[in-house]
């Protein structure tokens, strides 16, 4: 982690009202898409360079390596501006022509934060959350906030394929890995979404959602005590459809949120990933925007957190993270990232960011 100048009090405010708004407010919840249902790359800040050509990068990349020094600027530039399947197929030219691979020329070239982030853009991105994943439950202790964030916010699809990179990557079932790490309801909840097995039902069952909202009521506000495995259970296996559905049930029949209740009825690691699959049945977008956020916020900077996320969703729904960003906290994502990174870092965060809003 390193510590850059904090941002000025004013540049930056937590809008209460505006928080409150974004996971209370579900008057248009029914009606908008999902990250976790819909995939697609016009939101993305990402796209492909017209008339590329791999061999032309990797001669630009190569001398930017092989010379005296590394020129970090020309790094960025090749990087961040091409797509992902583009940097792929750069990848493969590299490697035919330096006969070495372009991931181990940047980790012997560069270092830190930086380096961090160009692996990531050169990983193909169910093999990069592999390696997070392998990262947040490897050595002693476990990162549950990474394990949430990824499981809370990936559809079957991406977590069918982070599965099998893991496999692909480690010869164990990734499944068989995180038994081992992790315990309780915590663990069920995560093995539970590491399946990749939510229901994609575009259908919604009214009376179903009334039923599971009534079952999540007595489970939890209107019972001594809570039974976690009926929220486990709804929460994990239906589909984001339904879930909305239920959602809007739920406050109408207990005048609170599920988040509300959830927040006040648990605690600890459980929690936080209950409250993470809700926030991204309403809006992952809203979800990796708050995530952003806290990571910038405070003394020093989650460095890891915004690689992940900037890179992760740049070709995917940057726009939106952005838009949520500035609804949330009242100033661009863009500028945040200005003022709390530097050098080469900063400025490829920054092209993947966009624009200022």
């Amino acid at each position: 982690m390193n510590c850059y100048p904090a941002p000025s009090p004013l540049s930056c405010r937590i809008s209460t009202a505006a928080m409150a708004n974004v996971w209370d407010d579900l008057d248009l919840l029914l009606d908008s898409p999902s990250s976790l249902t819909v995939t697609s790359t016009t939101r993305g800040t990402i796209k492909e360079k017209a008339g590329f050509k791999a061999a032309e990068d990797v001669v630009a990349l190569r001398k930017a390596i092989e010379g005296i020094g590394t020129t970090e600027k020309t790094l960025v530039e090749v990087l961040t501006g091409r797509s992902i399947s583009q940097r792929q197929l750069i990848c493969k030219a590299y490697q035919e022509a330096a006969n070495r691979t372009l991931v181990d020329d940047l980790k012997g070239d560069t270092h830190g934060d930086f380096e961090d982030l160009l692996v990531a853009l050169v990983t193909p991105p169910p093999l990069f959350d592999c390696h997070e994943v392998i990262r947040a439950i490897k050595g002693p202790g476990t990162t549950e906030e990474t394990l949430t964030e990824i499981f809370a916010s990936r559809s079957n699809k991406q977590i069918k394929a982070l599965s099998d990179a893991y496999l692909a990557e480690t010869g164990r079932l990734m499944t068989h890995d995180l038994k081992s790490e992790v315990s309780g309801d915590y663990a069920t909840t995560l093995l539970i979404l590491a399946e990749g097995k939510r229901d994609e039902s575009t259908n919604v069952d009214p009376a179903k959602a009334k039923a599971d909202a009534k079952a999540l009521y007595e489970a939890g506000e209107k019972k001594w005590g809570t039974d976690e495995s009926k929220f486990i259970d709804i929460l994990c296996h239906r589909s984001v459809p339904q879930l909305r559905q239920t959602l809007v049930e739920y406050k109408a029949l207990s005048n609170k949120t599920l988040q509300e209740s959830i927040e006040r009825e648990m605690s600890g690691n459980l929690e936080d990933l209950l409250v993470a699959i809700v926030k991204c049945v309403k809006s992952v977008p809203a979800y990796l925007a708050e995530r952003l956020f806290k990571s910038t916020k405070g003394v020093g900077t989650t460095e890891s957190v915004l690689t992940r996320i900037m890179v992760g969703r740049s070709e995917m729904d940057m726009l939106d993270i952005r838009a949520e960003f500035k609804k949330l906290f009242g100033c661009s994502l863009y500028s945040t990232i200005k003022s709390e990174t530097a050098g080469s870092y900063g400025q490829a965060l920054l092209k993947l960011c966009g624009e200022d809003d």
